[in-house]
């Protein structure tokens, strides 16, 4: 391995709001096999955390574009934004790892899957829940067939955090993020989803506002079902206390996974199995940096050492049924992906 490909990826950060925060502390903290030199913002106001953190500031993109030392580039940044912005870091000749959700439409995401490919370029993707020790372990184990043939999943990703923001943030415009709580947490469960059962067939989606002035719904629940058979039920509400639980069931097993706290500040996990003529188990998982594994596996790929693991179709085909279930979430119909 030569020395170029022990360094750090020299990257630099978009977006230094409560989720870029997060990212530039845990990556610049050690570990990623990167490290930000330059944050963007909009906001002048965030050039404090910036200095803080030992970034230099921009409110500009273009700015960090046309920094020779600058390989590669993070986006925490609004997803209406992602499609511009992968351009602009495409046509500058550098990598980009993309926050969810990529895009709102499958037109939209294979435009910036396929301008990556041409580029040669690596397009990462912000499912870190993909890198949580028990997730990764449901993959492996379906994976290799151990699961036996897969027939369902079960899945709830909520939380109340978003109660307390002004309404004029972007999370809580409806054109923006739509469909309750899909676009902040329920599309780390349809990513989970289709990589399990592959693509998505159609969706019914039941999007209610219950408790809340939330604009896009509080309550969002989803029931999929897949073009190789089988079925998700996938909840992703916003007026709820935290809770992350993924549950995979096949003819040999099934596995459940509760996360004890967001992965904000991750706290482990309970995991519950139930193999085939063998007792029911229960035990606990270590707390791990999931974020930061994401970061470190889309680096090694920029170094060539690795393939990213989350592929351009994964990609396209969550992103596909994201944009089904913001359709149904409108109609109530089953929509075809």
């Amino acid at each position: 391995m030569t020395m170029i490909e022990e360094r750090p990826v020299i990257a630099a950060l978009v977006g230094l709001g409560w989720w870029g925060k997060k990212m530039a502390s845990l990556v610049n903290s050690g570990g990623a096999e990167m490290h930000f030199v330059r944050g963007i913002d909009p906001n002048p106001e965030t050039e404090t955390f910036a200095k803080e953190a030992g970034l230099q500031f921009s409110t500009d993109l273009a700015e960090a574009l046309a920094d020779p030392n600058i390989e590669a580039v993070v986006l925490a940044t609004p997803h209406s934004l992602h499609q511009q912005q992968i351009a602009q870091v495409v046509a500058a000749g550098k990598h980009v790892f993309c926050e969810k959700p990529l895009d709102l439409t499958r037109a939209g995401a294979e435009a910036s899957v396929a301008l990556c490919r041409r580029a040669g370029v690596v397009l990462g993707m912000g499912h870190e829940r993909r890198f949580e020790p028990p997730i990764a372990e449901i993959l492996t184990a379906a994976g290799e067939g151990r699961l036996g043939r897969l027939l369902q999943i079960e899945a709830n990703f909520s939380h109340d955090k978003f109660l307390g923001l002004d309404p004029s943030n972007w999370r809580l415009k409806a054109d923006q993020a739509p469909a309750g709580g899909m676009t902040a947490t329920g599309i780390h469960l349809t990513d989970l989803a289709v990589k399990l059962m592959g693509p998505a067939k159609d969706v019914r989606v039941i999007c209610e506002n219950l408790a809340s002035q939330i604009p896009q719904g509080d309550t969002m629940s989803a029931h999929i079902r897949f073009g190789n058979g089988g079925s998700a039920y996938v909840s992703a509400t916003l007026a709820t206390p935290f809770v992350s639980r993924f549950a995979v069931y096949g003819t040999l097993g099934w596995i459940e996974v509760r996360d004890k706290a967001h992965v904000e500040a991750p706290d482990g996990w309970v995991v519950t199995e139930g193999w085939k003529d063998k007792p029911i188990t229960v035990r606990e998982v270590a707390p791990a940096e999931p974020v930061r594994d994401n970061l470190r596996a889309f680096a090694r790929a920029v170094r060539g050492q690795k393939d990213y693991p989350i592929t351009g179709e994964d990609m396209i085909n969550n992103i596909a049924l994201l944009e089904a279930i913001v359709r149904s979430a409108r109609t109530g119909a089953l929509e075809q992906v």
